[in-house]
């Protein structure tokens, strides 16, 4: 340890370039310069400030100062690049800057130039014109991507249940899939029918693209959107639909409610036009025949029906349901085989309300107490490795500015997106 310490105090490195000995000429030399001098100082203020000393505007501390302290820095002097030499930019970007994508991706023009191949895109859907009790999830995606900072690169150890998973050994951003991010489906605040569609239009267009060399599975691009409240998944489900074949999806539903409340009851009751919000769009993508009945599934349930009979409703919509406190009799891996077992082989879309989780980890929509925790969730995601999923959403997210909390929210979000990256990419390695 001591002569990693000496190497480090004697060879001290800037952008790999070594250490060169010292050597000054300047004609006053303060204690600063030693240290920032050749940072600070060009010549034109070189110039300046000695003729400041020498015209006694300005003491000069080389003598006064004692520079014994600074003389590790005048014998190790650092050789910087050229200045106009900017090749070391694009060799070590810190974490924490950048323009944020979600976890550092490259950002794509995705809707316009349908040309580019991709294998799996996000895409942002800043909505929450469709919620019943609090909004604000319109800055969901630009929390998730926040909440995405650390992520990107390398192999996660708890990533996969067991030590042969093939999930366990992978790297989703490290495969040779193209991945990117292609920013937000701009949607306007101020008509909800204008905007869903706005978010169908870019989906589809989205889907468009041809997949890379590297996807055996899939012809068509995969997106996984950011929400936005839970309506946008509507429009999601519909673009998916159209691309795979016109074909039910098996719809995995991670939420505390059922969502699929008949309009009557939940906005219709109200008017016509409220009739499609985050707590009806599973009505309508059941009737719609987006949904694979009996083959689709809602996790996490806990909130109570509104009526008597929104239980019997929600089974003619198709769903079986896995309640929270199933999780505790059949443990999240038994959670994740039982979801196996109803999705089968069909074709799978997943969409997760960060409600799913308890209220002390999360700021969301609706929040409702006796939620899961964030391991016994990644858990259940990992179990179901394997599934042909063609797509994915993560809504609810509420983040500042519209709450005052941490970035536990985002960085929960960004984790469960994370997990359902890992299930795309591993049936293509």
């Amino acid at each position: 340890m001591k002569y990693i310490l000496q190497t480090c105090v004697l060879c001290v490195c800037v952008c790999g370039q070594e250490v060169l000995g010292y050597a000054s000429n300047r004609q006053h030399q303060s204690f600063l310069d030693d240290i920032f001098g050749d940072i600070a100082i060009s010549d034109q203020a070189e110039e300046y400030r000695n003729q400041q000393i020498e015209m006694g505007e300005l003491a000069d501390t080389m003598q006064t100062l004692d520079r014994d302290s600074s003389l590790m820095f005048r014998t190790n002097k650092l050789h910087f690049p050229d200045d106009d030499d900017l090749s070391d930019f694009s060799k070590y970007v810190p974490l924490y800057s950048g323009i944020v994508t979600f976890a550092h991706l490259p950002q794509e023009e995705c809707f316009t130039n349908t040309d580019s191949t991709l294998d799996i895109a996000i895409v942002g859907a800043p909505f929450d014109s469709g919620v019943s009790y609090s909004p604000g999830t319109r800055f969901g995606p630009n929390g998730v991507r926040q909440g995405s900072r650390r992520l990107g690169y390398g192999l996660t150890p708890i990533r996969g249940n067991s030590a042969d998973s093939k999930l366990r050994h992978i790297d989703p951003y490290g495969e040779g899939l193209r991945i990117v991010d292609c920013g937000d489906v701009p949607m306007t605040p101020f008509d909800a029918r204008i905007s869903l569609n706005q978010l169908y239009r870019g989906e589809r267009a989205i889907h468009k693209h041809d997949t890379a060399l590297k996807s055996t599975h899939y012809k068509k691009t995969r997106v996984i959107t950011l929400g936005g409240d839970h309506t946008i998944t509507l429009m999601n489900l519909r673009s998916a639909f159209e691309t795979y074949g016109n074909e039910s999806l098996a719809v995995v539903h991670f939420d505390a409610h059922i969502d699929t409340w008949d309009p009557e009851v939940v906005g219709g009751n109200v008017s016509k036009y409220a009739s499609i919000n985050h707590g009806t769009f599973l009505h309508y993508a059941s009737e719609l025949g987006y949904v694979s009945k009996g083959h689709s599934v809602h996790v996490g349930t806990r909130a109570p029906y509104i009526t008597l009979e929104s239980k019997h409703h929600d089974k003619e919509c198709g769903f079986k349901t896995i309640t929270s406190k199933d999780v505790d009799i059949l443990t999240s891996r038994g959670v994740g085989r039982k979801i196996k077992e109803i999705v089968g082989d069909r074709k799978v879309y997943l969409t997760f309300d960060l409600d799913t989780f308890d209220i002390g980890y999360i700021n969301s929509g609706t929040l409702e107490a006796g939620g899961l925790t964030p391991r016994e969730v990644l858990t259940i995601l990992d179990e179901l490795e394997g599934i042909d999923l063609v797509g994915c959403d993560i809504v609810e997210v509420s983040t500042p500015p519209n709450s005052y909390d941490g970035d536990n929210t985002g960085l929960l979000a960004a984790q469960v997106i994370d997990s359902l990256l890992g299930l795309m990419v591993v049936t293509e390695v």
